[in-house]
């Protein structure tokens, strides 16, 4: 805000006192308005600059465990916001020393034994037993070159003629590739799962090369990555299926670099999206007993944010949407799907504000705001392993109260604060959004919050931040298809390389009305 000089011109003003007074009054009433205006862009001012020293020096986390002492200090009017006391529970004690080494870890025996020169200082020498101990140890990994030789036979019938038949074997699942599947699958999920680039990969498959040069060049794994992906593209239409049917769906979406195309005049990068929706919530079953939904992860590459994506995906799927206040899913919503959201998302608001707090500042309205989410996620610890029909009673006699409570603490409140200002827009972000926060209470076979699906972005925040950009729309799309399964593969608790070394190699030979067995939740080793 610039103030400009007005020189005030004596020769101009007034002589009668009461028009002097008039003319002062005015001018007291318009600095004063300046001043509020002023005192608002410097309390905005302030708390974007806590916002960035937050982002760039703050941790990462959401706790609150510095500031926790404070939240209970201070009573407030109209409903008061639930008292907070710890639980302590029972534990068990760490034995102390080193941890055991895993009984399922292969183990090959070394047996040490007494020299020779040890045996013949003694008349008679004879084992009694043997005492163990175990050490980790490892093994680096190695390259080979696998020989596939095909025989050869010349095949006679009854009348004598001959033709020559030659054993069946396909070395590569890519047609003119030298790269077995296992290879193939360790490129993918070093990309994908551990979150290197191509270069990296490079310099690690060189090291295990005897020769002075890496064996395998930067394009020759991206082809690799590429047609790998584009091989296991077909089973993602029925991830798709299986995501589609489930009774709530979890998605958020995330920003991932694109290469521009040459002489796209738009500058070296595009900003891309990746989405993610997850198959989530509990099922009846025949006897209508509560299952819980197989989980499984598809990821979407998209060139924008346009909300159109997300229509294009649930199509004419009808259920619980777990997700942000996001405009694209507007027309999802009215259209039939109902709209959970995230809870964790009107927390993070006045958590913020917790945090950006000068330090020994009183606690004030965004702290007492934290009182009423502490005790809903405290009820919700409690029944996090429960069935959906224990959870909707739980919810319905306990959260739904403190919910109640929490709404009319946001609408008494929120008169008194500045809409523009942080604690205005977390009011208002709570209260616009009111209706879709409280839907979990009504359901049991919801969350209280969309933290799976931003849980299933953050090996995509990783990826990024090492391999920067995707390099074309076809390798967006190949980093979707890995993810993908890779993501479905991991929340079945399945290891990512040995599910696709094992999908990689019998995928070309499967029976195509059967590829469902592939997918993570229904696969089985070969």
């Amino acid at each position: 805000m610039q103030l400009m000089a007005c020189p005030v011109d004596r020769s101009a003003l007034p002589d009668d006192v009461e028009v002097l007074k008039d003319l002062l009054v005015q001018a007291g009433a318009a600095f004063e308005a300046l001043r509020q205006q002023a005192n608002h862009q410097m309390a905005s001012l302030a708390a974007q600059l806590a916002e960035f020293k937050r982002r760039v020096f703050g941790p990462r986390g959401e706790g609150l465990s510095l500031l926790q002492p404070e939240l209970w200090q201070e009573s407030v009017q109209f409903p008061v916001p639930p008292e907070a006391f710890e639980e302590v529970k029972g534990h068990k004690r760490r034995r102390s020393g080193r941890p055991a080494i895993d009984p399922d870890l292969p183990r090959r025996r070394v047996e040490h034994d007494l020299s020779e020169q040890e045996k013949a200082e003694f008349a008679r020498v004879v084992c009694i037993g043997e005492e163990i101990s175990e050490t980790l140890e490892y093994t680096p990994a190695r390259l080979e070159v696998l020989q596939h030789a095909r025989l050869k036979y010349r095949c006679e019938d009854e009348q004598g003629a001959s033709t020559i038949r030659t054993a069946w074997a396909q070395p590569s699942p890519l047609a003119r590739s030298n790269a077995g599947p296992g290879l193939l699958a360790h490129v993918t999920v070093s990309k994908y799962a551990d979150h290197n680039p191509l270069a990296r990969i490079e310099r690690i498959l060189g090291r295990h090369h005897a020769g002075s040069s890496a064996p395998v060049s930067r394009q020759t794994l991206c082809d690799w990555t590429l047609g790998a992906t584009e091989l296991l593209e077909p089973l993602m239409p029925l991830l798709k299926r299986h995501v589609l049917g489930s009774a709530v769906i979890f998605t958020d979406d995330t920003p991932l670099a694109l290469k521009a195309p040459r002489g796209d005049g738009r500058g070296k990068t595009l900003t891309a999206r990746l989405w993610v929706y997850l198959a989530g919530g509990w099922l009846p079953d025949g006897p209508g007993r509560w299952q819980r939904v197989a989980p499984a992860a598809l990821y979407d590459f998209t060139t924008d944010r346009a909300g159109g994506h997300a229509r294009r995906m649930l199509g004419a799927w009808r259920g619980f949407l777990q997700a942000d206040d996001f405009a694209g899913y507007a027309q999802s919503f009215r259209e039939g799907v109902t709209h959970a959201a995230c809870l964790v998302h009107a927390r993070r608001r006045f958590a913020r504000i917790v945090k950006d707090a000068p330090k020994g500042s009183p606690p004030g309205l965004a702290h007492q705001a934290m009182k009423f989410f502490a005790e809903i996620y405290r009820i919700e610890g409690e029944i996090r392993d429960a069935d959906p029909d224990e959870r909707l009673r739980v919810r319905q006699e306990r959260t739904r109260l403190v919910m109640q409570d929490l709404h009319d603490w946001l609408q008494g409140h929120a008169p008194t604060v500045l809409p523009k200002s942080p604690l205005g827009e977390a009011f208002g972000y709570a209260l616009s959004n009111w209706a879709a926060l409280n839907t979990f209470v009504e359901h049991g076979i919801l969350e209280a919050d969309n933290n799976l699906s931003e849980r299933a972005l953050k090996p995509v925040a990783l990826s990024r931040k090492n391999w920067l950009f995707a390099g074309s729309e076809r390798g967006g799309r190949a980093a979707a298809v890995a993810l993908s399964l890779i993501e479905t593969a991991k929340l079945n608790g399945i290891e990512p390389y040995a599910y696709l070394r094992d999908v990689l190699q019998r995928i070309n030979g499967h029976r195509q009305d059967r590829l469902e067995e592939l997918l993570p939740m229904y696969w089985k080793p070969a």
